[in-house]
């Protein structure tokens, strides 16, 4: 059984909760899933610019030794998160769904990624610690939005 009304002009509504449905682009016209995940967005892009415009910088917050080789490397992490976030942000609502899945499976890469650096041992603590932590939580943000656009 439907249980969305849709009438001209506004959201569709789901008539048991009064909550806007989910649009046909699977984004949720409102609400605190669809703000995590603009807020996420402007998050990769506020960092990928900080990796391309302050790599060196980066390292030495993350209690890494800078180098050319990793200064080049978060640069190129930097425009891999703007291209994320400002491809979401940009993305007709038909295509937002694609662009989240997108970073989902980057978030979910990096995620155990750092568990395994973690695991081993081969990075100081705090920095892979951090590092997991962050994308383990954009991972667990966009896991939710999977979910919710399978139920």
């Amino acid at each position: 059984m439907n249980t969305r009304e849709h009438s001209t002009g506004s959201p569709p509504v789901d008539r048991t909760t009064g909550v806007p449905a989910a649009t046909p682009s699977g984004e949720a016209d409102r609400g605190a899933l669809a703000t995590a995940l603009r807020g996420l967005a402007a998050g990769r892009i506020v960092l990928g610019a900080a990796a391309i415009l302050a790599p060196h910088a980066m390292a030495r917050a993350s209690g890494v030794r800078p180098s050319p080789e990793l200064g080049y490397m978060t640069r190129v992490f930097g425009a891999r998160a703007i291209a994320l976030g400002l491809g979401y942000l940009t993305a007709p609502g038909p295509e937002r769904s694609r662009w989240q899945r997108l970073a989902l499976l980057v978030d979910t890469l990096d995620t155990a990624h750092g568990a395994a650096r973690l695991a081993r041992g081969d990075l100081p603590r705090p920095t892979a610690l951090g590092y997991t932590a962050l994308t383990g939580a954009y991972m667990a943000i966009g896991a939710t939005r999977l979910a919710r656009d399978l139920s």
